[in-house]
């Protein structure tokens, strides 16, 4: 093993766990204790803060520098990371831009094994609902969509029902033309075109299961109105257009920096260091009003008079939940 290549190793061993004593490097290196030190060194002149551990078992432990030096990570971290800086722009950090630049880097130095499985995950993102919960996919279903929608083959998967039971009949495989992959609120969706109900669905990921082989190559349809982000954006809202039946201003006592992670897809405007401004929609006044609430601040209704009266309606509810509750 060259120089170099004995570094990328001991580096990638490094970052793989907290400690490692000395001897079990020397080990995995198959190189003796006082290489390894050698090597450490080297790293350390790169930039590698590399702390000395004591003890009986004392080796060594990678710490964090003053600067970012060059990471590696293996096939399942690289995409990964590349699936997080995809759905970066949804998050409403304002870290968009940086994303997309880390993206290119990633992707440029990227294998063309996992190149070409990152160029088949384009991922429409999302703002969703603040406060709704997250739900786990496996990668490889992900991919497994991905490389559909690349391929246009029409995909067939088991869809479980929502509340299934061992005594639920076992439904027949969808069939579906593929057309993107769709993320909101840590939800992971598939758009299509199911060919047995002859319409536009979602299918919530973490219940697809693929089956193969795919079916056949299909020319793509356009989704109503053309643009993903608007027609998923409706849908998820219960309606053929990107609006909320309801939406209110109000004025929160809170900044806007701690307003705006929860805003989902509302608009926030800072008014001074202690207060802002925020527009958001709902499928109800009483939604939207109870959603409001959740800050738990001083709030004052801007517009309009609906989301006021439904204030109102709540805090009579509520009072009348805490007269018959009993007393602690």
């Amino acid at each position: 093993m060259t120089t170099t290549s004995r570094l990328l190793q001991l580096l990638s061993l490094l970052q793989a766990r907290r400690d490692w004593p000395g001897t079990a490097l020397a080990e995995r290196l198959e190189v003796s204790a006082r290489t390894v030190r050698r090597d450490v060194e080297r790293l350390r002149e790169l930039g590698y803060t590399i702390h000395t551990t004591m003890g009986p078992d004392g080796g060594y432990r990678l710490g964090a520098g003053e600067e970012l030096p060059p990471l590696l990570f293996d096939d399942d971290q690289a995409v990964a990371v590349a699936v997080a800086l995809q759905t970066a722009p949804a998050s409403g950090v304002g870290i968009a831009e940086g994303a997309i630049r880390a993206l290119a880097t990633i992707r440029q130095v990227m294998p063309s094994r996992l190149r070409h499985r990152l160029d088949a995950l384009d991922v429409t993102a999302i703002a969703g609902t603040p406060g709704a919960s997250a739900m786990s996919v496996s990668p490889d279903v992900l991919m497994s969509l991905a490389a559909a929608i690349r391929d246009r083959e029409v995909m067939r998967f088991d869809y479980a029902a929502r509340d299934a039971s061992a005594d639920d009949p076992v439904s027949p495989p969808r069939r579906v033309e593929p057309h993107h992959v769709v993320t909101s609120s840590g939800r992971w969706y598939l758009l299509g075109w199911d060919l047995d109900r002859e319409d536009w669905r979602l299918f919530s990921a973490d219940r697809i299961t693929p089956r193969t082989p795919t079916g056949p190559r299909f020319d793509p349809r356009e989704v109503p109105g053309g643009d993903v982000h608007e027609f998923a954006s409706a849908r998820f809202k219960g309606r053929d257009v990107n609006e909320w039946p309801c939406r209110g201003t109000v004025v929160l006592d809170l900044p806007a920096r701690e307003v705006l992670p929860f805003a989902g897809d509302g608009v926030v405007r800072r008014v001074d260091d202690d207060r802002c401004i925020l527009e958001a929609g709902s499928w109800s006044w009483g939604s939207l009003a109870a959603s409001l609430g959740r800050f738990e601040v001083g709030i004052e209704v801007l517009e309009p008079p609906e989301l006021a009266e439904a204030f109102g309606v709540l805090a009579e509810r509520y009072a009348a939940v805490s007269r018959r509750s009993p007393t602690p």
